[in-house]
């Protein structure tokens, strides 16, 4: 059943309709988790779309009150879109992020709403969780954490709110005052780092800890590069989300970001699965297929757990790193690719060459520019921000939760083998077992296989 459109619905029926649905359109998941988080604070039901194609089927399936456009999405000419939209669903209030909007697109009376979340969003600080000061975020202070349960989503307005009159009537002189505030004042970020710092942080990577910001750092100087990237670090410290964010720094983000996992894939698939191979190639190729590094062409190529691929597909994959030819198996033809190559290894690479567990000629060209993430331990001063994160996300399939300061001080207690992805995993959990209370306490907090040691890790 859909939605009653905006203009039929009176202001008084607004007033009693608790959630509304609006669709976040953005090729950039940053932005659209920052503008998703401010306006669940505002009582909108969000769902989200990462290109036109995913638009038009959450239109359809879902017909939203509002839709929020990104300036650019992969797959569409905005102002073909706009029109396009406006005559299949005149009743939904259509804004952009770049102000293309057409004047004549209706106003509905959540419009000040929609750009106040969208203002929020745009004035925040690259990171997700560095939200404005009238979010109330809490203090980093450990102190103040294990006596204050703690709220992770903006404020709600008040029961029965008229559109229009909230938030740019509820607190008038909180908003002059923060106009009027220095310059150099608002340039600190919740950790008490300036502004210039965390101006190299990247939206993907959570953590003000130095090392987080050279990981930061790094990316931003050899995104723009062709160069092969060799990311190691422990497992769950979010290599890929690194890979990821080369490719979105990169020329290449218009084109496709391929990963393949060398470790998921059994030795007798995975050359196939690399390279393709055509009809009759080998028994059950009924039809040929395109490779994934094929499919990558123009893109970027990220081969996850590379130091788990065979020796044997090391030299295949050695020789298509030279040359940027590849065959498929079966074929006698060869086919020119053009792609840039990211590899990611929990593994030792450069002792494994040492060893013959990897081929020193492939390492060497993989590793032209390395990239390490640290583990969870390396950068536990950032686990609230973390914390914070991932409670917001889980927030959008359940009621929104606070975690009190018992439960903090057990996390921060924890060694975190599994890294970032454990805490992700614990988080879940303790949301899960909190069940119907708002406030997840240390009783919530079950590591399970995370204190059997580290084979009990690898699943993580």
């Amino acid at each position: 059943m859909h939605p009653v459109p905006m203009s039929t619905m009176t202001p008084n029926s607004v007033a009693r309709t608790r959630f509304r649905t609006a669709l976040v359109a953005s090729a950039d998941a940053s932005f659209r988790q920052r503008l998703s988080e401010i306006l669940a604070g505002l009582r909108w039901e969000v769902r989200e779309a990462e290109g036109g194609a995913q638009i038009w089927a959450e239109a359809e399936a879902h017909l939203p009150e509002a839709i929020i456009v990104d300036g650019w999405l992969p797959d569409l000419d905005q102002g073909e879109f706009l029109r396009d939209f406006r005559l299949r669903f005149p009743e939904v209030d259509l804004v952009t992020t770049n102000g293309t909007t057409e004047q004549e697109s209706p106003r509905g009376p959540y419009r000040q709403e929609l750009l106040y979340a969208l203002r929020r969003s745009q004035d925040t600080d690259t990171a997700a969780w560095n939200t404005a000061p009238a979010l109330n975020r809490p203090t980093s202070d450990p102190g103040r954490l294990q006596s204050t349960p703690w709220p992770v989503v903006p404020p709600i307005p008040p029961a029965g709110a008229m559109p229009g009159s909230w938030p740019r009537e509820a607190k008038p002189e909180a908003a002059a005052a923060e106009t009027r505030r220095a310059p150099e004042a608002r340039t600190e970020s919740s950790s008490g780092r300036t502004a210039g710092a965390a101006g190299e942080r990247l939206p993907e990577l959570i953590g003000n800890a130095p090392c987080m910001l050279e990981v930061s750092r790094r990316i931003r100087l050899v995104a723009p590069r062709n160069t092969p990237v060799l990311i190691e670090g422990p497992t769950g410290s979010g290599k890929e989300l690194v890979a990821e964010a080369l490719h979105r720094l990169s020329s290449r983000s218009r084109k496709p970001f391929v990963a393949i996992n060398c470790a998921a894939i059994p030795e007798a698939l995975l050359e196939a699965e690399l390279f393709g191979h055509t009809r009759g190639a080998f028994t059950g190729a009924v039809h040929g297929r395109v490779g994934r590094i094929e499919s990558a062409d123009g893109g970027t190529l990220f081969l996850d757990e590379i130091g788990e691929m065979p020796l044997g597909l090391q030299s295949k994959l050695l020789r298509f790193v030279e040359c940027g030819e590849l065959q498929r198996v079966g074929d006698n033809d060869t086919a020119k690719v053009d792609v840039r190559i990211i590899a990611a290894t929990h593994r030792p690479l450069a002792q494994q060459t040492l060893t013959g567990g990897f081929r020193a000629d492939l390492y060497y060209r993989l590793a032209v520019f390395l990239i390490r993430t640290p583990s969870l331990a390396e950068h536990t001063e950032d686990l609230s921000l973390l914390v914070e994160h991932f409670i917001g996300q889980l927030s959008r399939e359940a009621p929104v939760k606070r975690i009190d300061g018992s439960a903090m001080a057990l996390l921060r207690s924890h060694a975190w083998p599994g890294n970032v992805r454990e805490l992700e995993h614990v988080l879940e959990r303790g949301a899960i077992l909190a069940g119907d209370a708002a406030v997840m306490t240390a009783a919530d907090i079950d590591f399970g296989a995370a204190v059997a040691g580290p084979a009990a890790q690898a699943g993580l």
